[in-house]
């Protein structure tokens, strides 16, 4: 019951001190210890939880940065603890929907322990015979926005080609793979030839580039797709964006998920051959994740069974501790990581 007991306990954070222009640093956050009492304010629907798995995400950059325009997510508060996805136990539950010992993902923050205002955006986790950090990544919202881009956006077509930047990602590595499963011919981009042995060996890709170590982009995408791309999951804009617009084939679809080659400019940059979009009659579309969490359960009754036959695989980078939050956030923006970052608070 809400407002009975409440021990006081100690709560280390990870602090947002204040909004960042161009590339983030470590120092935009910091790590504090507060005292918080285990139990619901009198009254209150929200839940109390103790945190284990959190999840870094390239949007998070967005948040860090002083919001001008309405977004799907506000900017994180100065001097108030990162705002994530993440995997959480219920202590104490104020909600129908929830009890306590339940399991969640969802977002909460980053902290030992939260109070999550909004238990009807989290969602309890029923399948506990797979790994818990996969709901910060291949069941959470990486992989609904994988699942949600490649086939309620894109519409494939079995033997078709796709492209994917940023393809050794949290999203990119399950685009792949559902591409893979689904028959089409798949090529991913990544920053180092161990992310693009990754690519192919791993997950299982037809073929990958190392945009790193291209000089022409547009020249690279020529060699691996000689008749075209009929899809591209576009993880990055910029450059890539420009050379992929040269290479679609006609009608042509284009799932806009991120923009991570523009986050941290002080101005974005343009992109030139957008006329192409008209000349071959190519879709392209923006989408948010949001939309399409009332697709969750259908998305677990195709992945869960491939996960336990081995038909889809998850690489995990895991950080140890709240201590090691701030860096493996910023580690995101440089290519750091290989694979999806998880942060471990407590492993139960």
């Amino acid at each position: 019951m809400a407002g009975e007991g409440g021990e006081a306990v100690r709560n280390k954070q990870v602090i947002f001190r204040d909004y960042v222009s161009g590339f983030p640093k470590e120092s935009a956050m910091e790590l504090r210890e507060s005292t918080m009492k285990l139990r619901l304010p009198e009254g209150s629907n929200g839940l109390l939880v103790k945190n284990l798995y959190l999840s870094c995400d390239s949007y998070m950059r967005r948040r860090m940065t002083k919001l001008d325009v309405p977004s799907y997510v506000d900017s994180f508060k100065p001097g108030s603890p990162i705002i994530g996805y993440g995997v959480a136990r219920v202590l104490e539950s104020g909600h129908p929907n929830f009890k306590k010992g339940d399991l969640l993902w969802g977002f909460t923050g980053w902290e030992e322990y939260s109070l999550i205002t909004a238990p009807e955006t989290c969602f309890k986790i029923e399948h506990t015979d797979v790994p818990l950090s996969y709901y910060t990544g291949l069941l959470g919202m990486p992989g609904m926005t994988a699942y949600a881009g490649f086939f309620e956006v894109c519409s494939p077509k079995k033997g078709e080609t796709v492209f994917i930047s940023a393809a050794s990602g949290a999203v990119g590595q399950l685009v792949g793979q559902f591409a893979k499963l689904f028959g089409c011919y798949v090529v991913g981009s990544a920053g180092s030839k161990e992310k693009v042995d990754l690519l192919k060996n791993k997950f299982g890709f037809d073929d990958a580039l190392n945009y790193k170590e291209e000089v022409d982009l547009d020249a690279a995408l020529k060699r691996c797709f000689p008749e075209g791309i009929d899809i591209y999951f576009e993880n990055v804009g910029g450059k890539m964006l420009d050379a992929v617009l040269l290479n679609m084939k006609i009608h042509g679809r284009i799932a806009g998920c991120g923009m991570n080659s523009l986050y941290n400019l002080e101005q974005p940059e343009g992109i030139h051959n957008l006329m192409n979009l008209i000349l071959k009659r190519v879709r392209m579309e923006g989408f948010l994740v949001f939309d399409y969490y009332h697709l969750y359960p259908k998305f677990l009754e195709m992945v869960l069974p491939r996960i336990k036959e081995g038909k889809i695989v998850c690489v995990e980078d895991i950080a140890k501790g709240l201590e090691d939050a701030p860096a493996a956030l910023i580690g995101l923006f440089s290519g750091h990581n290989v694979g999806k970052q998880v942060v471990v608070v407590s492993q139960e």
